[in-house]
């Protein structure tokens, strides 16, 4: 290899190690302040849902009812902070005088704040897998509106989490039965019976719901006989 070249790209690596050794003080700080912001909000339940969702469409005022319902039961409400299901879910929290919390990523495209988080819950990350350590950590469950990648992205990290014993069993709940039917007969039909790549007892993380109610009834009755507590 060329001399010049050589010491051109040992000079680029190093100052890479060097960036990357700053980075971890700023993932240190993203961690920091989310702990020490959602440590004080209480009970609250995660809910994940498409960006993409217009106000009006019949998710949207799903997420509406459910997180205002969800909110009279005495539990705050985390999203993602942006538009669509996450931005539904916030109005529903903040109409109800519940706890709304918005956990906004950086990103090129359709993030931004909605205009229903508290202003003192409103927090930004630069960091995915930080966000997701404050979306599982103070759950105490997770509520699933149809959604693209990201959201299944949550949902699977999600299961992967309860079924490895990394977090406490945790209520995981898909709205939608139109939506999700079709992923869990695949689920049964391909990931467990042809493959055998889960227990049949994996099957039983999700519910399946399609009114506010159910969902309500099935966060009320569970807590009735389990403890509220972050997950880990």
């Amino acid at each position: 290899m060329n001399e010049t070249l050589r010491v051109s790209k040992q000079r680029k690596w190093t100052e890479s190690e060097a960036h990357s050794s700053w980075q971890i003080f700023k993932i240190m700080a993203e961690f920091v302040d989310g702990f020490e912001t959602l440590n004080k909000i209480g009970p609250c339940i995660s809910i994940f849902g498409s960006a993409r969702t217009k106000p009006g469409s019949r998710y949207y005022e799903l997420a509406v009812q459910t997180a205002h319902r969800l909110s009279e039961e005495g539990f705050g409400i985390i999203t993602g902070g942006g538009p669509g299901i996450m931005e539904a879910a916030n109005k529903g929290a903040q109409m109800a005088g519940g706890r709304s919390v918005g956990l906004n990523i950086e990103l090129p495209f359709e993030q931004k704040s909605n205009p229903y988080i508290d202003s003192d819950k409103s927090m930004h990350f630069d960091y995915f897998f930080v966000r997701k350590v404050m979306f599982t950590k103070y759950a105490q469950a997770f509520v699933m509106f149809p959604g693209g990648f990201g959201t299944m992205d949550e949902m699977f990290e999600v299961a992967t989490l309860i079924q490895t014993h990394k977090i406490e069993r945790t209520p995981m709940v898909l709205v939608g039965k139109d939506y999700w039917s079709g992923l869990l007969a695949w689920i049964r039909t391909s990931m467990l019976e042809a493959e055998n790549n889960i227990k049949a007892e994996d099957l039983d993380l999700f519910v399946l719901f399609d009114t506010v109610e159910e969902v309500a009834s099935y966060m009320v009755s569970y807590y009735a006989k389990n403890p509220l507590k972050p997950n880990f």
